[in-house]
């Protein structure tokens, strides 16, 4: 713009310029010049218009800025129903539905279940829609191990059903997900259902978390602090858009205890210890503790030897009882159930500790509501069971809502230091105080048409909205600084500053206008959230547009009636003249 343009200026206006002034060959108009003709006629109709309101506006100053103060302030009472989200939601064509069986299901069990939700979720989707069917039973959706993968699946009773829909499917993956969560429980009770993010977006804000808020109850009493826990999520599940609320640690896991008969060992030579491995050993092997190889002499290579019981002989309790125990210096072994008697008893399927502290983790996701306003109400709930808690415990809320709370005072932090910024440059450059503050008299307007596209498109307040917050206002604050120069250079010409102001908003509305219309349509398309996965970017779009329509009349209007009142100067005889004339 500094060193381009103007030398293209040199090069090719001199022409033009001699073609206008008719120091040149004149040529006739082709259709783009007709076009060009008839747009600059219609163009200064439209500026005349603009420069006989800028003219009334100016002797009603008074008014027209109380009545902009107004729309501003009203403007502010639209913020809380607007809404929070950390990012918006995509449609990405897949869902993750988790399905936990009752603790203690056997694998096959949990696998024929599996077969039967699969038959539901048939009946539920289209088959024109639905593209692929996976499930994942006991194991990690990554099949590595709980620390790399999904950490909702804690045993033979869990799994997670992955849905894939067709490129072109008619429905919406949130409307098939929430018949889904409509129908599961009905049809399937005892059984918990919840949705995970299939996304990798998603996946990646909640930091490996199944769901965007995660209320944790940490301290030393676990079954106070999970009696806690499920009071919570009792509570939770009844908050307005609140979903697939559960508390992520299972207590009930079925567990057979074996007491060893230490008399009765020690009679025979053994300790507890003995005991109990050799009946480890025959489940699972000595592969982890003692492991053995034997070597092939036609390839010297080495392989693990693992011996242990087989699987399908280990069916019943007499069985496992039978387990021989060897004792030394005899070669008769013992029976495990002479040594040993077994009770059964339940214990928790997964321990969780943040911080050493161990902790209960109590799940939610939101629907039909925005992130912010759940984890609001759910603050609530926090607030007043903070109280009741146990000694040494504590309630916190992280996840994705924690993340998003502090991206948000990043934001607004930056957007703030921003503005402050730009007005120093601004009083560098102008060598003023009070001109740089009339410049940002437009961004107010910005912020109030950002709120309403914002409230009118039913658009949360996310990442993007708020990055696009920050290009509209500086998109208004550059348009300001052209009509305020404009202004300055009058004043110091001898007009006064009303008059200056009027005649710098008649001569800088084209490229002011030209300046919001390119960013206003190059920004359609993205507002629009045309595309696989538009609606990411949509909100970005979406306030630039409304901030630069609103910051556009702003800076054509209210800046130029702000420049003369603090400049305290009224408007002249010829702008009332102007105002007269268009009167009659």
């Amino acid at each position: 713009s500094r060193t381009l343009v103007p030398t293209m200026a040199d090069y090719m206006l001199p022409a033009e310029a001699a073609q206008h002034t008719g120091g040149g060959h004149v040529h006739a108009p082709g259709a783009f010049g007709r076009v060009v003709a008839r747009f600059d006629e219609w163009f200064e109709r439209f500026r005349g218009s603009y420069h006989s309101l800028l003219a009334g506006a100016m002797l009603h100053r008074r008014i027209v800025l109380s009545v902009a103060l107004v729309f501003v302030a009203l403007t502010l009472v639209l913020v809380p129903s607007i809404g929070e989200d950390f990012f918006p939601g995509v449609d990405g064509g897949q869902f993750q539905l988790h399905v936990r069986a009752p603790t203690g299901t056997r694998l096959e069990e949990t696998e024929l279940l599996f077969a039967r939700i699969e038959q539901t979720i048939r009946r539920t989707i289209p088959a024109r829609d639905l593209s692929l069917l996976l499930d994942n039973i006991g194991l990690t959706t990554y099949g590595v191990a709980l620390a790399v993968g999904s950490n909702a699946t804690v045993g033979p009773a869990d799994g997670d059903l992955l849905v894939t829909l067709t490129k072109d499917h008619t429905g919406s993956t949130w409307d098939y997900v929430r018949a889904l969560r409509r129908a599961l429980p009905k049809e399937y009770p005892g059984i918990t259902f919840f949705f995970q993010p299939a996304d990798m977006v998603n996946q990646v804000l909640n930091l490996g978390l199944p769901a965007p808020i995660d209320v944790q109850v940490a301290g030393q009493k676990r079954v106070e602090n999970y009696a806690v826990a499920q009071k919570l999520a009792a509570e939770i599940s009844r908050i307005p858009g609140a979903a697939d609320v559960r508390v992520q640690q299972v207590m009930d896991a079925p567990e057979m205890r074996f007491t060893v008969d230490r008399t009765k060992a020690l009679q025979i030579g053994l300790s507890q210890r003995e005991v109990a491995s050799d009946l480890l050993i025959s489940l699972s092997s000595s592969g982890q503790t003692a492991p053995n190889f034997w070597l092939n002499p036609a390839n010297g290579v080495q392989y693990a030897v693992s011996v242990m019981t087989p699987q399908y002989k280990m069916e019943s309790l007499d069985a496992l009882q039978g387990t021989p125990v060897a004792v030394a210096g005899t070669l008769t072994p013992q029976l495990f159930g002479n040594l040993a008697t077994a009770s059964r008893s339940t214990t928790p399927a997964v321990v969780n500790h943040y911080n050493v502290q161990p902790v209960f983790d109590v799940f939610a996701s939101a629907d039909r509501r925005d992130l912010g306003s759940v984890a609001s109400a759910i603050d609530k709930i926090i607030a007043r069971e903070t109280p009741s808690l146990p000694k040494g415990s504590q309630l916190v809320m992280r996840g994705q809502v924690q993340s998003m709370r502090t991206s948000f005072t990043g934001l607004g932090l930056g957007i703030i230091f921003a503005i402050l910024l730009v007005y120093i440059v601004l009083v560098v450059n102008f060598q003023s105080w009070l001109d740089p503050l009339i410049i940002i008299m437009a961004l107010p307007g910005a912020l109030a048409g950002i709120i309403w596209m914002l409230y009118v498109t039913r658009t949360t307040f996310t990442v993007p909205s708020l990055m696009g917050a920050i290009m509209a206002m500086g998109v208004a604050t550059a348009n300001s600084v052209l009509l305020i120069t404009f202004a300055d250079d009058q004043r110091r010409a001898g007009r006064n500053a009303a008059d200056a102001a009027v005649d710098a908003g008649y001569a800088r509305l084209r490229p002011v206008c030209m300046t919001a219309l390119a960013m206003i349509i190059g920004m359609l398309p993205m507002a629009l959230g045309l595309g696989e996965g538009g609606e990411q970017n949509a909100p970005l779009g979406r306030s630039v547009i409304g901030g630069l329509l609103v910051a556009t009349f702003f800076t054509l209007v209210i800046v130029p009636l702000i420049y003369s009142v603090l400049r305290r100067e009224a408007p002249s005889a010829e702008v009332k003249e102007r105002v007269l004339d268009v009167a009659a």
